[in-house]
């Protein structure tokens, strides 16, 4: 009776140390966190570009942006309304001033 006894702790003990040793928690952590993810990736370091004093600028040939039909009949009624003009004076200035 004794020898199973010995026996059973002995596998008992082998079982239990084998579980316990595959759960390793570090310390302050907790079997539900889940892991952490991977640091992110180092920065990518760029040399900007300096201006060199010789070098020509180069010029913008963007063209100026243009207002629609719609905003240029509204900025000449309200031209024409600043200006005192009566409702069929401003019909015929702004037409001619949105044309222009």
């Amino acid at each position: 009776m004794k020898h199973t006894t010995i026996v059973c702790a002995i596998a008992s003990a082998i079982v239990f140390a084998s579980t316990a040793s595959a759960q390793i928690i570090p310390p302050g952590g907790s079997q539900f966190n889940p892991p952490l993810p991977p640091p992110p990736p180092p920065p990518k370091i760029e040399v900007p570009v300096i201006p060199q004093l010789d070098a020509l600028p180069q010029p913008n040939y963007a063209p100026a942006p243009q207002p629609s039909f719609g905003e240029r009949i509204s900025k000449c009624l309200d031209n024409a309304a600043a200006s005192g003009l009566r409702p069929s004076e401003r019909e015929a200035y702004s037409r001619s001033c949105a044309n222009r």
